[in-house]
């Protein structure tokens, strides 16, 4: 699936995209947060807090608790304020 990064995120994992093939144990979106958080420094500082971390599954905002079977695409963003 193809995994994509906004704003700050992005800028603590070093690019805005990229491809992964999580292990069948990762299941939801909060799975793909922490699988993605254990691989290095840079993933661990954008996901350090995953509550505020937001996330689209194929455009679609979702919740955590959200499966992931199926998507073509997640994205992760930090909350965005309105104005």
């Amino acid at each position: 699936m193809k995994v994509k990064y906004f704003a700050w995120v992005r800028e603590r994992i070093g690019f805005d995209e990229e491809t992964v093939e999580p292990p069948p144990t990762v299941t939801t979106v909060a799975d793909l947060i922490g699988w993605l958080a254990s691989r290095g420094d840079g993933y661990a500082m954008a996901f350090e807090k995953p509550g505020v971390i937001r996330a689209a599954i194929d455009r679609t905002h979702v919740r955590a608790e959200t499966p992931i079977a199926g998507a073509r695409e997640v994205a992760f963003f930090p909350p965005m304020t309105g104005g």
